[in-house]
């Protein structure tokens, strides 16, 4: 299984907030520079994530993005059901119909059970899990920011 770009996107995006000291601000170049991505995609991933209530975005001169709930609360499997679009692994998650074996075939049942395991390690973790060393994150985040 691989995760669209957007919920890796989202994922980095709550790292990378989570690392900041609470209430302390960031915005969207300063993300996109740290992770070497697109600002483009940053501004719709931040978009979702404050309507999704788990970022807080200020508007203003001073204003700027940070966690809107603690690292604890944010359950990375919700996360990952909350920003993913397509859960369909095989073809016959979206048209039984589509594969001829698909009434006495076995694989689908599988995978189905393999999502099934996969987000229930997911649902183990909230964010504050990958949160362990803030010290070093910060370090790695600003390792290839460029000096202003």
């Amino acid at each position: 299984m691989k995760l669209t770009l957007y919920t890796d996107y989202s994922l980095r995006v709550l790292v990378f907030l989570g690392a900041k000291e609470k209430g302390e601000l960031s915005n969207i170049k300063e993300i996109a520079d740290a992770y070497n991505i697109s600002k483009n995609h940053l501004m719709k991933v931040t978009h979702e994530l404050g309507k999704l209530g788990y970022i807080e975005t200020i508007r203003g001169r001073n204003g700027g993005i940070r966690l809107a709930k603690e690292p604890k609360e944010i359950n990375i499997g919700d996360v990952v059901r909350k920003t993913e679009d397509d859960f369909h692994l095989v073809e016959c998650f979206i048209d039984p119909g589509r594969c001829v074996i698909t009434p006495i075939c076995g694989l689908r049942h599988a995978f189905a059970e393999a999502l099934q395991a996969f987000m229930a390690v997911l649902d183990r973790y909230t964010l504050n899990d990958f949160l362990a060393d803030k010290d070093m994150l910060r370090i790695f985040l600003e390792a290839d920011a460029p000096s202003t």
